[in-house]
């Protein structure tokens, strides 16, 4: 099921979702994450938030654009509850009142053993942010955008202490880096399903 057009709404999004079921990866070996694709509705059709960590020493990610979200702790009662949970500490947004839309099929890092889950949210309104310690900033971003072809290319990334050629999405916020990466990878995926967008 593949769905075109600005006018998605958020009974559309989840249709396209429950046309796959999401493909689970076994944890063995590796560390567990969960992260949330949260939608609003904007004033140009349906808008996906974005965070930009802050940097810290010790953390692979500093400084990326990324998804709300962290690691699946013991006492979680699962990927989703961590989701939610990662979400109401990073941005203070409480994700039980939102629209449960469904999950996206897990991803595997490309370079550290780490499985990341991924579960769609429609929110209603402009709840307040407040940002933690672990968030920079925090934004919204068209599908229109994400879907423009002229903002896909090949980028150079660093990552370890190394540079990488990689695909990305040059996002429309000034002076934040590309997308690339898991989260790259997530949004390709989603906007495959949703948006009829093929992956490159």
């Amino acid at each position: 099921m593949r769905l075109r057009g600005p006018s998605l709404t958020f009974p559309d999004i989840a249709a396209g979702l429950v046309s796959h079921p999401p493909v689970e990866i076994s944890s063995s070996g590796m560390t567990s994450a969960a992260v949330a694709l949260i939608l609003r509705k904007g004033r140009e059709g349906l808008e996906v938030l974005f965070i930009e960590r802050a940097s810290h020493d010790g953390d692979p990610w500093s400084g990326d654009l990324g998804f709300p979200g962290g690691k699946i702790e013991q006492g979680d009662a699962g990927p989703r509850a961590a989701a939610e949970r990662e979400t109401r500490e990073e941005l203070g947004i409480d994700l039980t009142t939102a629209h449960y839309l469904g999950r996206l099929a897990d991803v595997a890092g490309a370079h550290l053993p780490i499985r990341v889950s991924c579960f769609v949210y429609g929110l209603f309104g402009n709840p307040p942010m407040r940002p933690g310690g672990e968030v920079r900033d925090a934004f919204w971003v068209s599908l229109a955008d994400l879907c423009d072809p002229a903002r896909h290319q090949d980028a150079s990334v660093r990552f370890g202490g190394e540079t990488f050629e990689r695909p990305a999405i040059i996002l429309p916020a000034e002076g934040k880096p590309v997308l690339w990466g898991i989260t790259y990878r997530l949004v390709m995926q989603f906007l495959a399903l949703v948006a009829g967008v093929g992956v490159t």
